[in-house]
């Protein structure tokens, strides 16, 4: 079981990088829960559809969106943890890079929960 969830995260990151925001969506089941500081705090269950809006919007802020997997790490049977980081370049030209550890729980074939951990700290 964790060789076929570490290939549909392997799946999420390759459509993530190829903008393809629908197919990126419909890895998940047809609402998720999200642990996502852009998100607000606690909890928030998303659609496929709301996941598609927020990412395209993202991507035209960020035309040059691209996650780099750092280590994919399968744990039990249901869980995928994966270090990425997450870069890209603003309309004013400035660019950043952004450690991301993210949470994966899949069960059967689909996402159910992706809580996503990172700094968004503004110094």
């Amino acid at each position: 079981m964790s060789t076929e969830n570490v290939n549909l995260v392997n799946q999420y990151f390759e459509h993530f990088n190829n903008h393809n925001w629908e197919q990126m969506a419909a890895v998940y089941t047809e609402t998720a829960e999200f642990k996502d500081p852009s998100l607000g705090q606690g909890i928030v269950t998303q659609s496929r559809e709301q996941i598609v809006q927020k990412y395209s919007e993202l991507n035209e802020v960020f035309p040059d969106l691209n996650d780099k997997v750092v280590q994919v790490y399968p744990s039990g049977e249901n869980h995928v943890i994966v270090e990425f980081v997450s870069s890209g370049t603003a309309p004013d030209g400035s660019q950043f890079e952004l450690p991301i550890c993210t949470i994966f729980t899949i069960e059967n074939g689909k996402i159910t929960k992706d809580f996503t951990y990172y700094d968004n700290f503004e110094e």
